[in-house]
């Protein structure tokens, strides 16, 4: 046996390159390379540069599980060497030895290798008893003359001659000889319970596999002593340390009594020579793991790219092709070196979607794709095209019919195989690196695999069925050595590989890359396919589908067959008819007499295999009734049971009645071509006289097509024949697409005569042109000695002599009259932009001379200039400054209104002017008219008279009254608003409508907007500044005051809810958790202040304090510096709340403004308002019962120590501020105004009714944002007074505190 050094590439494989022609039939270009590519079994095809599918494979949700590859494994010799080395390594495991395998000259010793050249010597003994044993090291390669041999002998003795004996089955006949000083043969009785040492027991009944041994012991005389273990081989016990005990059954051995004998006590666990025979039992059949990890695309593109670049320390794409392949070769053939690999193969499309674009309803196709998705090269269509057999097959087979997936990475590989049903495969690598194939064609398929079988012949003892497993390789070069043919190819990305019936393939990838494989059926496999199953039923096989049922089949629909396809299947059809009737006729011979027929496409396949060869049957089948569920198909009649044969029933599908017209059905088909092709030549032949009629030869184009006659030479020519007569008589009837020459004309008139069919319009196509010239010629020249061209003319005959069949030598000069025409029309418009008269200057000075053409240039050079020469005057005018009256640009508009042209920038000043008499016309409306207009107004009427390019005297006057009116806003703003104050100046003068809105300024603004909206109609102070430009707009002052008025009776309706809800708050005194106070809206805590408008309650760190002389401690006290006397929250006090007298100079300061602000009229409402109060609080004041209560706390204060009256000097102080403190156990003092300490109020008694209509005025004048005194005399009196309701609210909330701590 050689040794194979370095891979040497087989021969390479045909390579095609279809033209677009060729590859739009898919299975007519395979048919038509067939006789070339079969002879190598594979071929590769090129597609055309154009022709590149999209990847439409669902990448993201691609996922998979690949194959694990163990490279050694796969090869077949290698795998036996495997094999033998876990033989003999497992064989020395059991003896309680570890075996190293030896290494000779610097090398393992191939110990498969070795005992092979050995035995085929004539074995162990042989080799020795010759002393041949230096040609052994020769045989093995290693060089002579270094006592290789004597070395081998010895590794040979020690490692392999024990495993050969056991294996070989070794005769051991042993007597036992009486130790010395034990008397064997004495007289004392027999010692009871020795027949456990029988002789029967004694012997090893096959103990080995295969090892025929004989012992022969002598009766054992009684012992005086009774050994625990005895030796099975020489039933003592004796030499105990000798005495082996296994450690798989327990049973006895000594170490010299065994073949071969053990020189020393092994160490670690020994195993009997019965146990030991289970190295000798089968091996499980070999076949790929799967992968423990599921992968998508990309990372397993990640995974092989890592492993190839690792692996070669160089980038994917620079590593040699040829060193992959070597690389492989060598891998596989080798056992030391164990690499593993992952292959994504055979993954159904079904399951995670095609490579290439199909109509599956799940995504829309887009682009190209649809042309893809309908193409026959498309691995989904190639199986159910109209010249496949397998389009007949319905059921969907995977891996057949349904294309299949395969992800490959650097050395996954595929093994030698043939397809199912020796079927033809095609390969499309989407995308990746390329893929090497290896094919062997059919003719040495047998050849294959005997070379296989003798090489391997113990992989095939363990699988018979081993080359159809897909798991078995054997280097290319090995079977070339055996004679058997090989080719490859380097399959690239966007290349098909095509593989033939019953020819064997394998191959490897060279690194990451995504393929797609499918199968299909032409014709010429039917007898191929035929023999696959007479194969398989030798071998015993599976078949994927019935055979028989698909010719049937086929056979039952006529029509919708090829034509070389019914062809086919008649020829087959009428074999296996034959074989049939033979069949039926041996079994009736044999006794069997009744029969049935049964619809066997309607049985599932598994339920009618044949239980002996396991085919699917389809014509026939053999049951009995013993075991209904069990037939065989008429080839094992004698294989169904023993019953008699007159017990047994012949199943059937068709009668042999039924057969002679299904073959007539496909024979009528097949032969209708034959009369077909004899019409067409005799009608492509005919002569002049006999020719046939356009129609006919269509007739006979449309029958082939429906009758889906093959693509042949004839039938081309007629598609041609036909294209070409049925362009002539397009061209005939449409002469005006043809431009010809009078010489044309008579050629083409020719062309037609020399077609094989007749054109009715030729006598037309040669007469009717000439005519038309003659009639054409004289207006022509008429028009074309015109003095002036007319458009309209020259076009007429310009689109008459075009639509004639002859070229008119007038015609150039026609075209040329009418550029001049069209040309002098677009010249006569009146008016036209520079722009324009610029380009038809341009293209006229391109026209050919004409008077006409000059007199126009002239004239519209000079209107050219003189526009330009206004327009730059009027741009001047435009951008002046200062700015032009305008008198001055009306003078200048009028010069320029009887120039013939588009002027833009005089239109422009034209514009201005009219906007300007406009702007001026509205502001002298506005002055002289009743009412003032606001200031929006004024300032729309500014910013559009500062736009205008035009002087305009007015505009000075309106920016000082603009400037005027908003120093004052700015005034006004200034004395009301707070700094940095959220509110503007119209809301503070404004009727609240946020009473009860709480949370920041951008929810409340939103709350507040709600509000109005809900109350639309009323009174908007924001609507006074949405004012239209008009005058007829402008609000009435009555108007806006009633909506004031309006406006103020909400908002104390709304202050009294607010009021009442608050108050409420006391009976919540065992709830108190749950109430909501201050700004924040959250519970109470710390030190919480009262507003005494709104009545509500606010943390002391929510709001800000009232101003003091000293910071002291909030409960201990203050010293007041102001005159504010109570304390506000920011909601009821939201501005500085000047005195009346500031407002009433500011009012004066308003009404020397001649425009109207919405603010001054706010603010107008607002001092009308308070005054109004004002005289209310006077009259209530000037009462007898309140008076007199002024004057008790006059003279009150004036009893006042001195330093309690600096204290409370102010009108107001802390004890106005009501304090709860819930942190503090201790309730905090509280003080009255104007009232000792020592003295507890209430100090005053008033009337129900005059302490509610103060109440009732302290609130109205709490809603003002104006600071007038008769607030402070109110609140004066009011604190003199003890309001009981407070002082409980107080104890309350204290209760409440206390509850919470």
């Amino acid at each position: 046996m050689s040794v194979f050094s370095e891979f040497v590439p087989p021969p390479e494989c045909p390579v095609f390159e279809p033209s677009w022609e060729d590859f739009s039939d898919p299975l007519g270009f395979i048919n038509k390379i067939r006789p070339i590519a079969e002879k190598t079994g594979i071929c590769k095809i090129r597609p055309p540069e154009e022709w590149q599918p999209p990847f439409a494979c669902d990448v993201r949700n691609f996922r998979f599980t690949p194959r694990v590859q163990r490279l050694n494994e796969l090869e077949a010799l290698t795998r036996v060497k495997l094999n033998f080395l876990d033989q003999i390594a497992k064989f020395w495991e059991l003896q309680g030895s570890k075996i190293r395998f030896p290494h000779v000259e610097r090398k393992i010793l191939d110990l498969y290798q070795l005992s092979k050249i050995v035995s085929s010597e004539g074995g162990f003994e042989t080799v020795c008893k010759e002393r041949i044993w230096s040609k052994v090291a020769s045989r093995m390669g290693f060089p002579p003359g270094k006592g290789t041999g004597s070395l081998l002998r010895s590794h040979y003795e020690r490692i392999l001659y024990p495993y050969e004996l056991f294996q070989s089955g070794a005769t051991l006949t042993r007597e036992n000889k009486e130790p010395k000083g034990l008397k064997i043969f004495g007289t004392s009785p027999k010692m009871v319970g020795l027949e456990i040492v029988s002789a029967d027991l004694l012997m090893l009944k096959a103990s080995w596999v295969g090892l025929n041994m004989t012992i022969t012991i002598c009766c054992l005389p009684l012992i005086p002593q009774i050994d625990l273990y005895l030796c099975l081989v020489c039933g003592r016990g004796d030499e105990e340390d000798r005495l082996l005990l296994c450690d798989g059954c327990d049973d006895s051995y000594h170490t010299f009594c065994l073949i071969p004998p053990l020189q020393d006590v092994p160490k670690g666990d020994w195993r009997c020579p019965k146990c030991v025979a289970e190295c000798s039992k089968p091996r499980e059949a070999f076949g790929f793991e799967q992968a423990v990890r599921e992968y998508t695309l990309q990372s397993f593109g990640e995974m092989a790219d890592h492993f190839k670049s690792d692996y070669f320390n160089m980038p994917v794409h620079m590593v040699p092709t040829e060193l992959v392949e070597k690389e492989f070769w060598r891998l596989v053939s080798s056992i030391e070196e164990d690499v593993i690999v992952e292959y994504g193969a055979d993954i159904s499309s079904k399951d995670v979607g095609s490579g290439f674009p199909i109509r599956d309803g799940k995504r829309r196709l887009l682009g190209d794709e649809e042309d893809y998705a309908n193409s026959g090269w498309n691995l989904n269509n190639m199986p159910v095209l109209e010249q496949s057999v397998l389009t007949h097959i319905n059921v969907d087979i995977s891996g057949m019919k349904v294309p299949w997936l395969y992800v490959g990475m650097c050395f996954s590989s595929f093994c030698w195989h043939i397809e199912d049903h020796w079927s033809y495969s095609i390969n499309f690598l989407h995308w990746g690196e390329p893929k090497t194939w290896y094919g062997v064609p059919a003719s040495a398929a047998e050849q294959l695999e005997a070379v296989m079988k003798k090489l391997a012949p113990e992989l095939f003892d363990s699988q018979p069925d081993l080359l159809h497993q897909l798991v078995t390789i054997m280097n290319p070069n090995v079977l070339m050595e055996h004679g058997v043919p090989v080719y490859r190819t380097n399959q690239c990305a966007g290349e098909f590989v095509v593989t033939f019936p019953r020819a064997y393939h394998s191959g490897f990838n060279q690194g990451y890359n995504f393929a797609e494989a499918v199968n299909f059926c032409t014709a010429d496999w039917l007898p191929m396919g035929r023999q696959c199953v007479a194969h398989y039923r030798r071998l015993h096989r599976y078949c994927v589908f019935s055979h028989e049922e698909l010719l049937c089949k086929m056979a039952a629909d006529p029509e919708s067959l090829d034509v070389e396809l019914a062809a086919a299947v008649f020829k087959e059809m009428g074999e296996m008819m034959e074989e049939e009737t033979q069949l039926r006729q041996a079994a009736q011979e044999m006794g069997v007499l009744s029969s049935e027929q049964e619809v066997f496409e309607l049985v599932p396949d598994d339920e009618r295999q044949c239980y002996k060869c396991k085919t699917t049957c389809f014509l026939s089948a053999l049951t009995c009734s013993c075991s209904p569920d069990r037939l065989v198909c008429l080839h094992h009649t004698a294989d169904l049971c023993d019953c008699p044969m007159g017990n047994k029933c012949v199943r059937y599908r068709y009668d042999l009645e039924e057969f002679p017209s299904m073959l007539y059905g496909v024979k009528t088909r097949a032969q209708s071509y034959d009369t077909w092709a004899k019409r067409v030549t005799e009608a492509l032949a005919a002569d002049q006289k006999n020719k046939k009629d356009l129609i006919e030869l269509k007739v006979l184009l449309e029958d082939a097509e429906d009758r889906k006659y093959p693509e042949n030479a004839l039938f081309r020519r007629l598609r041609e024949m036909v294209k070409e007569a049925e362009t002539c008589s397009s061209v005939a009837q449409l002469r005006n697409r043809t431009k010809l020459t009078v010489d044309e004309l008579k050629a083409f008139v020719d062309q037609l005569y020399r077609l094989p069919c007749i054109i009715s319009q030729a006598r037309q196509v040669k007469v009717c042109p000439l005519y038309s010239y003659v009639l054409i010629l004289a207006p022509t020249q008429v028009a074309l000695a015109d003095e002036m061209p007319d458009s309209s003319k020259l076009q007429a005959l310009l689109d008459l002599g075009s639509g004639l069949d002859v070229e008119l030598p007038e015609l150039p000069q026609l075209k040329q009259e009418l550029q001049q025409a069209r040309w002098l029309d677009e010249v006569s418009v009146f008016v036209m932009p520079a722009s324009l008269m610029k380009r038809l200057i341009d293209s006229g000075v391109g026209l050919a001379p004409h008077h006409a053409v000059e007199k126009a240039m002239a004239e519209l050079q000079e209107i050219l200039t003189v526009s330009e020469r206004w327009e730059e005057k009027a741009r001047a005018c435009l951008q002046a400054r200062p700015r032009h009256s305008m008198v001055t640009l009306e003078s200048i508009v009028l010069e320029a209104r009887n120039i013939p042209a588009y002027l833009p920038n005089i239109l422009a000043l034209r514009e201005a002017l009219q906007k300007a008499k406009e702007w001026t016309t509205k502001v002298e409306a506005i002055q002289s008219g009743s009412s003032y207009a606001y200031l929006e107004q004024l300032e729309s009427l500014l910013a559009r008279g500062r736009s205008i390019p035009v002087r305009l005297d007015p505009l000075a006057q309106v920016e000082s009254q603009v400037a005027a009116a908003r120093a004052w806003r700015e005034r006004t703003a200034r004395t009301f608003l707070k700094k940095n104050s959220t509110y503007t100046l119209l809301q503070v003068l404004s009727p609240r409508v946020d009473i009860g809105v709480y949370g920041n300024s951008k929810s409340k603004r939103k709350r507040v907007k709600e509000l109005m909206e809900k109350e639309r109609g009323g009174f908007d102070p924001d609507t006074l500044s949405d004012l239209e430009e008009s005058l007829e707009e402008v609000r009435d002052p009555t108007t806006v005051v009633a909506a004031f008025k309006a406006k103020e009776q909400k908002e104390v309706e709304a202050i009294h809810s607010l009021r009442a809800a608050n108050l409420a708050k006391m009976a919540m005194a065992d709830r108190i958790e749950e109430v909501k106070f201050c700004l924040c809206r959250k519970t109470a805590s710390g030190f919480m202040l009262q507003c005494e408008l709104c009545k509500d309650w606010f943390h002391g760190a929510c709001v800000p304090l009232p101003k003091t002389g000293s910071q002291k401690k909030l409960g201990v006290g203050w010293q007041s510096n102001g005159k504010d006397s109570k304390f506000l929250c920011p909601l009821c006090q939201r501005s500085r709340r000047p005195r009346l007298e500031t407002i009433l100079s500011l009012l004066v300061l308003l009404q020397k403004l001649p425009v109207r602000l919405p603010e001054g009229e706010a603010l107008q409402c607002l001092t009308e308002r308070a005054m109004s109060w004002q005289d209310r609080a006077r009259q209530a004041l000037a009462t007898e019962e309140l008076s007199s209560a002024l004057a008790k706390l006059s003279v009150l204060s004036q009893r006042m120590p001195p330093t309690i009256i600096q204290y409370c000097s102010s009108s107001c102080c802390v004890q106005n501020i009501y304090v709860l403190d819930l942190g503090t156990p201790r309730k905090q003092p509280r003080k009255t105004p104007l009232v000792p300490r020592s003295l507890e109020p209430p100090v005053l008694e008033l009337s129900p009714q005059a302490k509610a209509q103060l109440e009732e005025l302290m609130m109205l004048g709490d809603l003002l944002e104006v600071s007038l005194d008769e607030t402070q005399h109110i609140w004066r009196i009011l604190q003199a007074t003890h309001p009981p309701s407070e002082e409980r609210f107080l104890q309350v909330m204290e209760v409440g505190r206390s509850s919470i701590t």
